[in-house]
């Protein structure tokens, strides 16, 4: 079986969120199990492939000359960039100063036009379409093979004005949206299936309230839409292997927590005790709720408990967090910015891993910090509902679970938790039921090749 998976995200080649690792954990697990995959992505600009071919694509005048360079990735493997007019940027999405690039929509119709002509080209058994920046491939295919549409982030839709519908293909009725073009509206329409990222997703994004505007397009396919819950690498995010760590180790031997706890103090100024560190790696948008988590600072003191954030975003949002720490040195240290090697320590020193989001389609560090030993706390929302279960209300929890969004429900959550983790024979308990957990792709990617299989030989809608 082939398949052509086309993503504007792949880690490590081009990495902005949850998507980038989902797309490339999914593709190469779906190699190991014998699936022949060409992953397909926008070709940014200074990626070099070894053993490289170049197809010329047939395109519309309006998209400009398309390539593909075929070749090798040393991380990635068999890798096709897709080379148009305007794709070659510093960053996929945005501008030095945060804001998006004034021809995004202009650029990924391309570049999914481009994708369209490959699949002519070279027709696949199935055909893998990933969020927004992918989905007006269906408007140029009126014969398009077996098609599944995976959804990673509904808020982002790349909607535009009306005008494109004059030109993305003869199927781009489906992609009319209030007068306007949206790229996500179309794809869902057309699409064969359509996979959320995780089974608890599936049913919020047919609500109003978390359809972000398509929970009626969504209700329309039915039984069409599945959950799929996703994986992240376990080779990258092994505590026993971990390169990044002061000292390794494994759910049999918890020993080597206690060095990476101690490192991490000292990393961030704190001091070394018994009170529970939480911490956070964290994008700082709207959508990871840090907003509903700062008030929670001043209150620290008297839970007792510490915390850690790591994250970049909302230029306010990260103000606002400095001035927290300044006035709360003891107890808050906030850390702008990416760093690699302190995020995974950040899992292996903590007591727990917080996580307050609005909305989380799947999310992916909750089930690193899990790997690594450190105990979640989250919302009840998306993934986080399928990955998390509250050990106050069952024997064999592996967290805890705020019931609302709200700053008092998120506060009563910190204290089940420390409560819990100062008691070390039942810390330990629930680290080694988490850590036992087999979060990898193996499961994931078999879900999505049984799907696959029961498309093959199907004639696209």
């Amino acid at each position: 079986m082939r398949v052509v998976f086309a993503t504007a995200e792949l880690a490590p080649v081009a990495t902005v969120g949850g998507l980038a690792f989902a797309a490339a954990g999914l593709g190469a697990e779906l190699r190991r199990q014998g699936v022949d995959v060409d992953l397909v992505m926008p070709d940014y600009g200074g990626i070099e492939l070894a053993d490289e071919t170049i197809i010329d694509l047939a395109v519309p005048s309006w998209v400009g000359p398309a390539r593909l360079r075929v070749g090798s990735h040393p991380s990635v493997g068999r890798l096709h960039l897709v080379s148009v007019p305007g794709m070659e940027r510093p960053h996929p999405y945005l501008q030095a100063g945060g804001e998006g690039w004034l021809d995004n929509s202009a650029r990924f119709f391309r570049f999914a036009r481009a994708v369209a002509a490959y699949v002519e080209l070279d027709r696949p058994d199935i055909l893998h379409l990933n969020d927004w920046h992918t989905g007006s491939v269906l408007a140029a295919l009126t014969d398009p093979p077996p098609t599944v549409l995976s959804l990673h982030n509904l808020a982002y839709q790349g909607v535009t004005d009306g005008s494109w519908l004059d030109v993305i293909g003869p199927r781009s009725a489906h992609y009319e949206w209030w007068g306007g073009t949206n790229p996500l509206s179309g794809a869902l329409a057309l699409a064969d299936r359509i996979v959320a990222v995780s089974p608890h997703h599936a049913t919020e994004i047919v609500t109003p309230e978390g359809g972000f505007g398509l929970d009626e397009a969504l209700r329309n396919r039915g039984a069409d839409m599945i959950g799929i819950l996703n994986g992240i690498d376990t080779d990258v995010w092994n505590p026993a292997t971990d390169a990044h760590l002061a000292a390794p180790f494994d759910v049999t031997d918890l020993v080597g927590r206690n060095a990476n706890r101690v490192t991490l103090h000292g990393r961030l100024g704190l001091a070394v005790d018994d009170v529970p560190l939480a911490t956070v790696v964290t994008r700082l948008t709207h959508q990871k709720g840090i907003d509903v988590l700062a008030p929670l600072v001043p209150l620290l003191a008297q839970i007792p408990m510490r915390l850690a954030i790591l994250g970049t975003g909302d230029a306010g949002l990260a103000a606002h967090l400095h001035h927290l720490a300044d006035e709360h040195a003891d107890w808050f240290t906030f850390v702008e910015g990416y760093d690699e090697a302190l995020s995974h320590l950040m899992f292996a020193g903590a007591d727990l891993y917080l996580m307050p989001s609005r909305f989380e389609p799947c999310g992916l560090t909750q089930m690193q910090a899990m790997r690594y030993g450190a105990v979640p706390v989250v919302t009840a929302v998306g993934g986080l509902v399928d990955t998390v279960i509250d050990a106050d209300l069952d024997r064999q929890g592996t967290g805890f679970v705020a019931g609302r969004v709200a700053p008092e429900d998120l506060l009563a959550a910190l204290f089940r938790a420390a409560r819990r983790v100062k008691d070390r024979r039942r810390r330990q308990a629930m680290q080694r039921r988490m850590m036992n957990i087999d979060w990898s792709w193996t499961l994931p990617a078999g879900d999505y090749s049984a799907l696959y299989a029961q498309l093959e030989g199907s004639s696209g809608r």
